[in-house]
């Protein structure tokens, strides 16, 4: 994969990882949250988290 694609992938994976928490925070805002949801997204992040690690970790190898 080239540099590009790894910079676009990177982005991509941080703008989920901010939707994520956004959907979070409104849920949370909400009088009685769906703690399912919020802990279903809380392993999303992390999985992301992960995801974003290794493409930036190949990013910087080139």
């Amino acid at each position: 994969m080239s540099k590009k694609k790894f910079r676009k992938s990177v982005e991509s994976i941080r703008q989920q990882i901010i939707k994520h928490h956004q959907k979070i925070a409104n849920e949370q805002q909400k009088p009685i949250p769906d703690e399912n949801l919020i802990q279903y997204w809380r392993k999303e992040i992390a999985g992301l988290e992960k995801s974003l690690a290794r493409a930036e970790k190949r990013l910087r190898r080139g």
